[in-house]
């Protein structure tokens, strides 16, 4: 439960409230030159505190590397990182050790170990996916030299969204706001949105586009592997998420086959390509190398600042009173970590296929 992959594998660990959150990493190839400010950088993405409209926790978030990267360069061994935990308010917490909060994981967590760590939810805790995005930043890296390139942007909050076609957008305002979203207009009623939300007390969802560019022909399996599915399975890991649609996703049942089928041609450079993409550059589970791009709805947080009615564990009736610092809205933070989880599936993938085609000579 607490590792992912099969050949560039992780495992993360650490709690909300404990000493550190980190992650070890296995299999990554060796020899692969890593910038350790580019990964902090991923993780400043990450980080509470940085705007108005994310949870005020200040935690600087300071990237260590324990192992396996030696001179700049990994080595072919176990690569473990870790962030100490600095901010931690174990107190904000102390009202609710007997409580189950509402929609959080507080009830299952014990009625499944028979214990729980009620400081900030423990390994429950959205906390953990900074482990995640350390580990996405080294999988991004390797697929950059791959030619693959992962971006992810926030194209709904509450009722406003924006358009399907991401082709639209330049990419290159995704953070120059706080809402992380691509058009300027949209993304400043997103953000009224959001602070009107966390002034009243509240919470809100959202949706969080990603665009996986450059990925080779061939990644995935045509039976349980499918390159989808397991897409799914890790952005339906992430806290918070409770939808995935990849390619034209629910909208394509409104067509007729005759229109949704992506057409094949051949370039005068001798690349086959799509005239249309609602396959999401994935047919059969397997890429056929044009854009993948998918979308993942996001929940309102769960943690309010109002008072809710709940039981506790004598199965009495008692009342919950939000308190601590918490997210009024969790996809501007969240985007950095679809893009990590996208970049831990695709180099996992990537490195099964190698084998494979090693394999049969």
């Amino acid at each position: 439960m607490n590792s992912y992959g099969k050949i560039f594998r992780i495992t993360t660990f650490g709690e909300s409230h404990g000493t550190a959150v980190g992650v070890v990493i296995d299999g990554c190839p060796s020899g692969l030159v890593i910038d350790m400010d580019f990964v902090q950088a991923e993780l400043d993405r990450r980080r509470p505190g940085q705007s108005k409209i994310t949870t005020q926790r200040q935690e600087g978030d300071k990237i260590e590397v324990l192992s396996g990267i030696f001179e700049g360069k990994t080595q072919g061994v176990p690569i473990t990182l870790a962030v100490w935990n600095e901010d931690q308010r174990s107190k904000d917490y102390s009202h609710i050790a007997d409580k189950f909060r509402p929609s959080h994981a507080d009830y299952t967590y014990q009625m499944k170990y028979g214990t729980r760590d009620y400081r900030g939810g423990g390994r429950s805790s959205a906390r953990e996916t900074l482990a995640r995005v350390a580990a996405g930043a080294i999988a991004k890296q390797f697929l950059a030299t791959l030619g693959v390139r992962i971006t992810a942007y926030v194209s709904q909050v509450g009722d406003i969204q924006l358009g399907e076609d991401y082709s639209e957008f330049d990419f290159n305002e995704i953070e120059n706001n706080i809402v992380r979203c691509p058009l300027p207009t949209v993304a400043e009623q997103m953000i009224r949105l959001i602070d009107e939300t966390r002034k009243n007390r509240d919470t809100i969802g959202g949706v969080v586009t990603c665009i996986i560019e450059g990925t080779p022909v061939g990644l995935g399996e045509p039976v349980f592997d499918k390159l989808h599915a397991e897409l799914g399975k890790a952005m339906l890991s992430i806290n918070a998420v409770k939808g995935f649609e990849y390619g034209s996703g629910f909208n394509g049942v409104k067509m007729y086959g005759s229109q949704h089928n992506d057409i094949f041609y051949t370039t005068e450079d001798g690349i086959v390509k799509t005239k249309t993409n609602y396959s999401g550059g994935i047919q059969g589970g397997i890429s056929n190398g044009e854009d993948i791009y998918f979308r993942v709805a996001f929940k309102p947080v769960a943690t309010i600042m109002q008072d809710q009615e709940s039981i506790n564990t004598e199965g009495e009736i008692v009342t919950v009173s939000g308190k601590g610092r918490h997210d009024p809205c969790v996809v501007p933070r969240a985007v950095p970590i679809v893009e990590a989880m996208a970049a831990l599936v695709l180099a996992d993938f990537y490195l099964r296929n190698k084998v494979v085609k090693e394999q049969k000579g």
